[in-house]
């Protein structure tokens, strides 16, 4: 298994539409549907109003790697230049 997770730091302000861009998208809802896919659940950070966290788990990194291939995840990169200043990643892998 390997967990991501992905805090997505948003311009000020930007959060909200960033999340409702990416819902708005299918992100969560096409990532379930994937391959391999276990989890992918987004989180508002309670401190801090410019961040997203958002939390993906897949049976592979194998397939998590074809997540990043997709037509999608290449629509989500355009999305983070719009809304976000940084991305910071942690992975686990179990």
């Amino acid at each position: 298994m390997l967990t991501w997770n992905v805090t997505y730091h948003c311009k000020s302000g930007k959060r909200d539409a960033f999340y409702q861009a990416v819902t708005d998208l299918g992100v969560r809802a096409n990532s379930r549907q994937e391959a391999g896919n276990v989890k992918y659940d987004y989180y508002f950070d309670a401190q801090d109003p410019d961040a997203l966290l958002l939390v993906e788990t897949w049976e592979t990194p194998e397939l998590q790697q074809a997540h990043c291939q997709t037509e999608l995840f290449a629509k989500l990169q355009a999305l983070k230049a719009d809304f976000c200043e940084s991305v910071a990643i942690d992975k686990f892998n179990y």
